[in-house]
């Protein structure tokens, strides 16, 4: 994040935010530094370890990036929306995103800043701070919310939760999935389209896999939806992809025991790797904070460590589980990666960011003899279950929910539900804007030819929407970030993309 013309060490007229170059402050001593803006009270500054400042009289000139520790705002309205236009600024910056992604045009000015700048991963402290200024907006009667403590037993911060309905306008889990129709069908493979994946914070870009040995990259938000590229080398059907971080790669795995980096941008072959056993490669991912880690998951059950950027698996990076490694993924640290197999087990491991070493962890057997055909895991489920949660995917006709519950990544069963999954891939994930809804949503595809909308906080009837499209079984669903669109595939080469009302 950075900060520029921000001079002024003592009241006076307001300073400008914009793209970063000099950063006059006042001395604290080590690397942190105050600022006083009137109406915004203080802001404290980190300055890096490192850095080219000048000490002059407690005045530190400072050219750089600059990064906030904490700030203090006063409780006047002037004040508080003075914060959120600072805060606003400082989080498109760092996250990269423009005004009109942070906006939601159904809510005032105010609320919108709130509700979308409070990112995954925020601490609770963080995020009740968010949480309270939209109530203030709002009118919310206190910290206790209108209707007083939650029952014995209730897993709900009354505060959030009162603050997380607050932001939805008070509409239900099932009107905020209701879909208008398809806006638009893919019919470029000619095979079972085995993945499909929205690339990271992007609304169009779209990526496919499939078992006809080729990939396709389209874009469906800018203009008239298209296949940009297809992308051809693997000689056997392909079983899985990962974006980077940036979107600018992407990582594919096959049946023919290749591992291929391409550039999203070209279509351009970059790197193969071969599984060093010799087996088919059928899971594999980028590492969510390190692009040149990939882990692969082999037909052998070997749980692979890949440096992409040099093609060498390091040392103590592979790991031996019981079956067919199927599914893979991580934490939002990437600390923690869970693998399934198709024998209906998985296992934890902690992974090593500055070696690439595993180690095991936990085991915990789903279904005993079942594929697990897709992993999950999010921060939080939602705001009224702000827990490390897994999604599994087990082809015994089930949807599993765990907990995770220390940080081996151990597991423990939170919810089952009944859907058609026994013999297909079939995939789920969660809603990637659920944390700021009342409730908690994950989508499915199915062996009924249709799409399943849960929301796994209900103890009855937690099917919420079902869309059906399909002449085949669904097995791939995404959704892109602000979960306008909805793309799911199916076992005859047939991609749909939904658009939301």
């Amino acid at each position: 994040m950075s900060l520029s013309k921000l001079r002024k060490t003592s009241p006076g007229p307001e300073p400008v935010v914009g793209v970063a170059q000099e950063v006059t402050k006042r001395w604290l001593g080590g690397n942190k530094c105050w600022l006083w803006m009137p109406s915004l009270t203080t802001i404290v500054l980190q300055l890096p370890r490192v850095s080219k400042h000048y000490i002059s009289d407690g005045v530190v000139s400072y050219c750089g990036t600059v990064h906030v520790k904490s700030a203090f705002v006063s409780q006047d309205n002037a004040g508080i929306h003075n914060y959120l236009r600072v805060r606003l600024a400082l989080l498109q910056q760092r996250y990269c995103v423009t005004l009109d992604q942070l906006s939601l045009k159904s809510r005032p000015a105010s609320l919108r800043s709130a509700s979308r700048l409070t990112v995954e991963g925020d601490s609770p402290r963080c995020m009740s701070r968010t949480m309270s200024i939209a109530m203030s907006q709002t009118g919310s009667q206190g910290i206790e919310g209108p209707q007083g403590p939650p029952p014995p037993g209730s897993v709900v911060p009354t505060q959030r939760a009162e603050a997380s309905k607050a932001i939805v306008g008070g509409t239900s889990i099932g009107e905020n999935y209701a879909f208008s129709g398809v806006h638009h069908i893919y019919d470029q493979h000619a095979d079972s389209v085995t993945m499909v994946k929205f690339a990271h914070n992007d609304q169009g870009l779209l990526a496919c896999s499939s078992l006809d040995g080729t990939l396709s990259v389209c874009q469906v938000a800018d203009g008239e939806p298209c296949v940009l590229h297809t992308l051809r080398h693997h000689t056997a059907g392909v079983t899985g992809f990962d974006w980077s971080s940036t979107n600018d790669l992407l990582l594919s795995c096959g049946e023919d025991g290749a591992i291929c980096l391409w550039s999203s941008a070209t279509g351009r072959c970059l790197r193969t790797v071969s599984d060093q056993v010799g087996g088919q490669v059928l899971s594999c991912l980028f590492h969510p904070l390190n692009s040149n880690w990939a882990v692969l998951g082999n037909s052998r059950g070997l749980v692979q460590v890949l440096n992409i950027s040099t093609g060498h698996y390091p040392k103590g990076g592979t790991s031996k589980v019981a079956g067919q490694v199927t599914a893979l993924t991580f934490d939002s640290s990437g600390k923690t990666l869970w693998a399934g197999d198709d024998k209906g087990i998985i296992i934890s491991f902690l992974f090593d960011l500055g070696s690439g070493g595993l180690r095991k962890g936990k085991r915990c057997v789903v279904s005993e003899g079942a594929a697990v055909t897709s992993l999950s895991a999010r921060t939080w489920a939602s705001r009224e279950a702000p827990n490390p949660t897994l999604l599994v995917s087990v082809a015994c006709n089930a949807l599993v929910l765990y907990r995770v519950v220390d940080k081996e990544g151990g597991l423990r069963l939170k919810r089952k539900f009944s859907i058609s999954h026994e013999y297909q891939p079939v995939r789920s994930t969660f809603c990637p804007l659920m944390s700021f809804r009342q409730g908690a949503c994950v989508v499915s595809g199915c062996e009924d030819c249709s799409v399943w909308f849960l929301d796994v906080e209900r103890d009855t009837r937690p099917l919420i929407n079902r869309l059906q499209g399909h002449a085949a079984p669904v097995l791939g669903v995404t959704f892109n970030y602000d979960e306008s669109l909805l793309a799911t595939s199916d076992a005859t080469g047939l991609v749909i993309v939904w658009k939301r009302q």
